[in-house]
């Protein structure tokens, strides 16, 4: 059997700062009808920094959806047409207050491909320099630093539950062995 879905009809439910909602009616393999509800997203970044002692940068804030404070790797929304590279050494200066002179792809991944089309592009940071922190006037965030084995850690015994900070770290170790 041949793997496909065919839209019939699209109706857009929402529409907000951040994404949109949309319900399509669609054709399946088997000549059934049914709907898929997506949440139209435009892409983020995510950044590994890694400091000259091995040590990760993360960020720490409140999560609204979640109710909570997370330790996060830091990380940002697209903006329209904008190109993640240069997305991520913006989000990398924003969040953290380090520039980099490079940074090294860690892939692309799909967060929740069940009902988004988010694609978060992942990359490696490391000659950190510091510069300045510029967050939004709706950021709050606290930067903090670890050694990447205590990161990694963290990520085993679910104390870093963010998946993109988790997929990242973990993408990261096994391309270069836990060696910085």
């Amino acid at each position: 059997m041949e793997l496909w879905e065919k839209t019939l009809e699209s109706a857009l439910l929402y529409e907000g700062k951040i994404l949109r909602l949309r319900r399509d009616r669609v054709l399946l393999p088997n000549g059934r009808e049914t709907t898929r509800e997506v949440v139209e997203h435009p892409g983020g970044v995510c950044i590994l920094p890694v400091d000259e002692e091995g040590n990760v940068l993360f960020v720490r804030q409140y999560r609204y959806a979640y109710g909570t404070v997370l330790l996060e790797l830091p990380a940002g929304k697209l903006e329209s047409g904008e190109d993640p590279y240069e997305a991520a050494l913006r989000e990398l200066e924003e969040e953290t207050g380090y520039r980099t002179s490079g940074l090294t792809s860690l892939g692309e991944v799909y967060p929740t491909p069940g009902c988004m089309d988010e694609v978060l592009h992942l990359y490696y940071a490391d000659r950190l320099i510091p510069s300045a922190q510029r967050l939004d006037e709706d950021e709050f965030l606290q930067v903090e630093k670890m050694p990447l084995k205590e990161a990694a850690a963290m990520v085993l015994d679910g104390r870093l539950p963010d998946g993109k900070s988790q997929i990242a770290l973990l993408k990261y170790l096994l391309l270069t062995g836990g060696e910085k």
